[in-house]
């Protein structure tokens, strides 16, 4: 039973995570090139460090998708969503984390709930925004759109997959842990 539980709650968390992590980088403003290599790594908190890699996504994801000013407006909107989601999961994460060490097994069942609606409802607001945008780009943009959002979803699936396959049973059990 424990071990089922880890293994259905453990991916959901981790994916959680990785969204809240994208989210909450999106939830900054993007920093100059100096500024950001002028302050150590080792200076920065994780949350601070994670929302660096989000926020070179998110630039990484504008240079390719060629996001023309006549469609900033679609494009600040969808990234507004996405900063909002971030600070709201990256929130969300750390109040959890705060209480993990005084929550009876029923109370983690729920937070787990609730982290899957809210990134549910997340998702739902980021995927009307990213509708907006995608309408408003060119023919050609929609199709890089398409290849790299493809691209994403395979490398994402077929990296999962090949984690389950080749993970030693005892990593597995080390690395089902959440650490939120």
């Amino acid at each position: 039973m424990k071990n089922a539980f880890r293994k259905t709650a453990v991916p959901f968390v981790l994916s959680l995570a990785l969204v809240a992590g994208t989210a909450v980088a999106q939830s900054t403003a993007p920093a100059s090139p100096s500024s950001s290599s002028s302050m150590s790594s080792a200076g920065k908190t994780h949350a601070q460090r994670r929302a660096d890699r989000v926020e070179e996504q998110i630039n990484d994801l504008h240079e390719k998708l060629q996001i023309t000013d006549a469609q900033s407006k679609q494009w600040n909107a969808y990234a507004d969503v996405m900063r909002d989601n971030a600070r709201k999961a990256s929130d969300a994460f750390r109040q959890r984390a705060q209480k993990m060490s005084t929550m009876s097994a029923d109370e983690v069942m729920k937070s787990y709930a609730q982290l899957a609606q809210m990134h549910a409802d997340d998702m739902q607001r980021l995927s009307a925004a990213f509708s907006d945008l995608y309408s408003a780009l060119s023919p050609e943009q929609r199709q890089s759109a398409d290849a790299l959002f493809q691209n994403k979803a395979a490398t994402a699936h077929h990296g999962a997959a090949h984690k389950k396959m080749t993970r030693p049973a005892s990593a597995s059990s080390a690395a089902s842990t959440p650490s939120t």
